[in-house]
């Protein structure tokens, strides 16, 4: 079987790059560096040879913000460790470019298409000491290069859901094979525990979510703009999907009803559809606003459609009632759900729907503390949020804390663990 993938990933390399050409006539590929992903040409290694380097592979936003805790907690142990991150999408990278200052010694470079020439490429140029495959990154052709070069291989915060599970089960033997790579797997949650069980991997263990170990980033609206929202009531909604977004607008004229200096803040999953939002927001008849990077709230804005990446936490710190998107859409069941521990860890009231299969353990664990509650419409969503503004209800210090403390415990277990693959130091 991995013969016959191999095969296909060769004669579809031509099909693959007609695509990845597309997507950035699309923009939705970095024109500057998409060569990265499909010429070996391109990989520019930046390896100091004197100095181990540890590589992490993870797909978009959600898991670079669940490793950079990580590469932190390693680099205090030991200076000398050279880090390199790749990346599949644009926004990840983006993200990471603002935040690169503050971290040293790492590299970003995209992933490379799942060829076994680019793999071998890759591998023989970048050298890395120890790769580390974050949440669902399961790719064959690296997977077993990795193996035939003997780099200790583990997958961190491995999710693999039911969905994910049964199209592996389709080729029993070959995922078998596959999953026979990693030298040790961390589960991210008891349910991807037990499939990876399944799937007969080594050195399997469960010992909590790494996305519980990310620290919010501090930051604050300038002076200006807070004066303006503090005229308002104000709500917002994170990681909307498309149907989403008319929900919070029937909401919004629902919550208008009681508070007629509302302001509905909308953050979308995927910001190149803010005009398309904006254009719902004209046809409900609502005075809106696009809001880009350093530019000031409309005095009279009603919906605040927000056009930046990697802001969230600036709106977590200011907002305490927060909707989290990829939650209420029907067709969405099996894949639903968006990371709602930052806004938790925020203090944030959080509200979603039902929906959210992705992060059932983390919604389940945050409703049983109190940070969260389940929605199921617009009448619902608005009544929660009318009652929230009224109440003023805010997640105790001590519920944090405990948040706090658990992501703690994960972070450096996961290290141990790390550590004990790679013998880096005892002491880590």
């Amino acid at each position: 079987m991995l013969r016959v993938y191999r095969i296909l990933t060769f004669f579809l390399f031509p099909l693959f790059l007609i695509l990845i050409y597309l997507r950035v006539i699309l923009n939705k590929e970095d024109i500057l560096r998409y060569k990265e992903k499909i010429f070996s040409s391109s990989f520019k290694p930046n390896r100091n040879n004197d100095r181990k380097l540890i590589w992490f592979h993870a797909s978009s936003i959600g898991e670079l913000l669940s490793i950079l805790p990580l590469i932190k907690e390693i680099k205090n142990s030991d200076r000398t460790i050279n880090f390199l991150i790749t990346t599949v999408t644009l926004s990840s990278a983006q993200l990471l470019e603002k935040r690169l200052d503050k971290y040293q010694d790492i590299t970003h470079r995209y992933f490379p298409l799942d060829t076994k020439n680019l793999a071998e490429k890759f591998l023989d140029m970048w050298k890395p000491d120890l790769a580390c495959f974050v949440d669902s990154e399961i790719w064959p052709n690296f997977l077993f290069e990795i193996k035939k070069r003997k780099i200790p291989l583990s997958l961190i915060n491995g999710r693999i859901t039911k969905k994910t599970f049964n199209r592996w089960k389709i080729f029993p033997f070959f995922s078998k094979q596959v999953f026979d790579n990693f030298d040790l797997c961390l589960a991210s949650s008891e349910e991807s525990k037990s499939n990876l069980s399944e799937l007969n991997v080594k050195n399997l263990k469960h010992i909590g979510n790494l996305k519980f170990s990310v620290k919010n980033k501090i930051e604050k609206f300038d002076a200006q703009n807070i004066k303006i929202l503090d005229n308002f009531k104000v709500w917002c909604n994170s990681s909307t999907h498309k149907g989403e977004e008319l929900i919070v607008l029937k909401a919004h004229s629902e919550i208008k009803r009681i508070y007629n200096n509302v302001l509905t803040i909308i953050v979308p999953r995927h910001i190149n559809r803010v005009n398309y939002i904006k254009n719902l927001s004209d046809k409900c008849k609502l005075n809106c606003q696009i809001l880009n990077d350093n530019e000031t709230i409309d005095k009279d804005v009603e919906i605040l459609i927000i056009n930046s990446f990697g802001v969230l936490s600036k709106y977590y710190a200011y907002c305490k009632s927060i909707f989290i998107g990829k939650s209420l859409i029907k067709k969405l069941e099996l894949v639903g759900g968006q990371n709602p521990i930052e806004a938790a860890k925020a203090g944030c009231k959080i509200f979603h729907g039902p929906y959210v299969y992705n992060f059932k353990e983390i919604y389940s664990l945050l409703n049983s503390y109190g940070f969260a509650e389940e929605v199921n419409n617009e009448k619902d969503l608005s009544r929660k949020i009318i009652q929230n503004f009224q109440n003023q209800e805010r997640v105790e210090k001590k519920q944090i804390d405990l948040l706090n403390i658990y992501g703690e415990s994960i972070l450096k277990q996961t290290v141990v663990e790390l550590n004990n693959l790679m013998k880096i130091d005892e002491n880590i």
